[in-house]
């Protein structure tokens, strides 16, 4: 008796089952409509690709096709209007050239997927390759517009250079694996060139390395993803996309000026070589950002930096340990994005004898002279700057801005503490520009007399003595135009 009691309810649950099922499905209008007012709506009316690197394929690009009627529509055609296209089709998970009799029932929606091979070619310049994606329905014909810029590459895989090299701004360079200038070797890095490195890449130097842009023709180093990883935000934002740049110990001599370098795991390595006679690097009008360790991070070395900008690192923006540094009209600064910040914005190592590391290397000699120090909010930084306490030491900070707190000293000379410089950085919404604002304290807070040749023009080819007072940092303040 027990077991035809469960017997029953089992059949009476799954009968009820079947009903609702039946009644929900017989809600569903499934009927067409073939009237000529019955349009499709799309996600967007232009599928438009970033610039893609010829002879390889683009990323995929979605398209959702929408039929907002209350009945289903039959698509009778998808296909794009040149018969030779560039572009490949995906409807809902279908490859193919052309496609025939599409349903879309009312209030549902497709997904189009759109991949792109552009040939490699002459030209320097990207070129276009454009197309029209046509829908037609009920014999009326919808088109979205389909975009993207191919642009040709010169490709260097496992690339060692051993003898003198230039590299043009004729065409980017894509770097796979390491390029290595060799030990005897120049490479020497025209202006407007730019060095696009492919995940894991990076550039290593044992001979001499000459990247000297100029003013509106900066030297890119930079990850090859020109995609967006957001809706009109770059891969150029995140860090990680390519290993950096070292310096090997025997290598000296070296110049980056007018060079964008960013999205790198380590940055900009220079090995220790314990030899302050001579200098191994030169860093003029520079950026250097976005980096999952350091920006910059020097060893026992005699490295100079003139009107630079270092911003963007989980760890220390810049690291230095021993050695001889000049810092001169330079902007430290960290907005860094992606992890939580590890160290102090900029970190000195090896000031003072009774440090631990290598003590029978030469002490750090270094100036900082009107410039920015300036990170995120103390409780997302433990500290602007690493060794506060300099009494004794070689090192010296005169005439610059920084965020901590404290007073003058026979260390800190004319510096501003605990001071906002007003960037035009605005961090939530992805946008890092170091340039000083109207109100900004610092736009006239430098000394004239710190003011040498090598840093007469910033890196937008501004004189910082144009009003008599340079600015502190990178950027000479300019007024807006009228």
């Amino acid at each position: 008796m027990r077991q035809m009691r469960y017997t029953l309810l089992t059949l009476i649950g799954l009968i009820s089952l079947i009903s609702i099922n039946f009644l929900m499905t017989s809600c569903i209008d499934d009927s067409m409509t073939t009237s000529p007012s019955a349009l499709l709506t799309f996600s967007r009316d232009t599928v438009n690709f970033d610039t893609v690197f010829t002879d390889l394929g683009t990323p995929t690009a979605r398209l959702i096709v929408c039929n907002r009627n209350k009945k289903g529509v039959n698509i009778s055609s998808i296909r794009f209007k040149n018969p030779d296209t560039r572009f490949s089709l995906n409807v809902d998970g279908v490859s193919g050239r052309e496609f025939s009799d599409v349903e879309i029932r009312g209030k549902d929606s497709v997904f189009v997927f759109i991949e792109c091979y552009i040939p490699e070619t002459q030209g320097a310049s990207p070129g276009l390759v454009e197309d029209d994606l046509e829908f037609v329905t009920n014999g009326v014909t919808q088109s979205v517009r389909v975009e993207a810029y191919g642009q040709n590459v010169t490709r260097l895989r496992n690339v060692r250079f051993s003898s003198d090299t230039s590299l043009t701004a004729d065409r980017p360079y894509v770097v796979f694996d390491s390029l290595t200038v060799e030990r005897g070797a120049t490479l020497t890095v025209e202006p407007g060139a730019q060095l696009l490195f492919h995940d894991g890449a990076s550039l290593v130097v044992e001979g001499r390395l000459e990247a000297v842009g100029e003013p509106g023709r900066m030297i890119a180093f930079r990850g090859d993803r020109l995609d967006d990883v957001l809706p009109d935000v770059g891969y150029d934002i995140m860090a990680g996309q390519w290993k950096g740049v070292r310096i090997d110990a025997g290598s000296f001599d070296n110049r980056m000026e007018y060079v964008d370098m960013r999205s790198t795991v380590s940055g900009l390595t220079v090995d220790s070589c314990a030899d302050l006679s001579r200098t191994k690097l030169t860093l003029l009008n520079s950026w250097l950002h976005n980096s999952q360790g350091n920006v910059l991070s020097s060893k026992y070395a005699k490295v100079n930096a003139y009107g630079c900008c270092f911003s963007e690192a989980a760890d220390a923006v810049v690291s230095l340990t021993g050695g001889e540094h000049e810092f001169l009209q330079c902007t430290i600064a960290n907005n860094y994005l992606f992890s939580a910040i590890r160290g102090a914005l900029l970190s000195l190592w090896h000031v003072f004898p009774d440090e631990e590391e290598e003590n029978t290397q030469p002490l750090m000699k270094a100036s900082f002279e009107n410039s920015i120090i300036y990170g995120l909010a103390e409780d997302l930084n433990t500290e602007n700057l690493r060794k506060g306490d300099l009494t004794g030491s070689d090192v010296f900070f005169r005439y610059v801005s920084l965020k901590s707190a404290g007073e003058n000293d026979d260390n800190f000379i004319d510096c501003l503490w605990d001071t906002d410089p007003m960037f035009y950085t605005d961090r939530p919404i992805y946008y890092f520009n170091y340039r000083l604002k109207e109100d900004s304290p610092v736009k006239s807070a430098g000394s004239a007399s710190l003011v040498t040749p090598e840093v007469l023009y910033d890196m937008d080819g501004t004189d910082r003595l144009r009003d008599g007072s340079p600015s502190l940092g990178a950027y000479q303040y300019l007024p807006a135009a009228d």
